[in-house]
């Protein structure tokens, strides 16, 4: 647990990040989003250069269909633009879940499958 109190209206520079965040248009935070669920899910199917250090396939599951469902989501407000190499992610991080599974799970019933439809390599 962090020391440091949860910022408050009264706190200095919370004026600030409200302004900051609120000059960001909706589609940027999305795509942000997005990514960062790609690079943790990345990180835990063990994708990174320290490999199987902080791989967790449990954890890898939810991430891709968090991932999975936001892009589902949104996918009339984000442009093809944005959406098209974030789906591409997506279906890279589905099908190395199921190359690092054990026993992997039938096709359309893998992570974020639910909204994606089958995924086959």
């Amino acid at each position: 647990m962090s020391d440091t109190p949860p910022a408050s209206p009264d706190s200095p520079g919370f004026d600030e990040m409200t302004r900051d965040i609120a000059e960001v248009p909706a589609v940027e935070v999305i795509v942000t989003v997005a990514v960062n669920l790609m690079s943790a899910a990345a990180v835990k199917l063990g994708l990174t250069e320290e490999g199987d250090k902080y791989k967790d396939l449990d954890e890898a599951r939810k991430l891709i269909h968090a991932l999975a469902g936001l892009l589902d989501g949104s996918a009339t407000e984000i442009s093809s633009f944005h959406a098209a190499p974030l789906r591409d992610g997506l279906k890279s991080l589905q099908l190395a879940f199921r190359e690092a599974s054990l026993v992997p799970d039938e096709p359309g019933h893998g992570p974020g499958e639910k909204y994606t439809g089958p995924v086959y390599g």
